[in-house]
């Protein structure tokens, strides 16, 4: 099966992390459990797009697109 990124989602979609690019992700994400296996929400856009709002495991984050797009996320797991 293949993955896509969270960067992907649309509003109020919820999918489970399957891997992330730990060199480009930020350790205060890691330790907020952006890890695989927890879940990754989208809860909104910024106005121009850039940054995403995120639920990841009960912590509400603003990820960069550019971050995102390196949070994979198991696309048969969206809701």
């Amino acid at each position: 099966m293949e993955s896509c990124h969270s960067a992907l989602l649309k509003k109020g979609q919820k999918a489970e992390i399957v891997e992330i690019n730990i060199d480009e992700i930020p350790l205060k994400l890691i330790e907020m459990g952006c890890l695989p296996g927890n879940t990754i929400e989208l809860i909104q856009i910024a106005p121009l797009g850039d940054p995403l709002f995120f639920n990841v495991n009960d912590s509400k984050v603003a990820i960069r697109k550019k971050t995102a797009q390196e949070i994979y996320i198991n696309p048969a797991s969206i809701q």
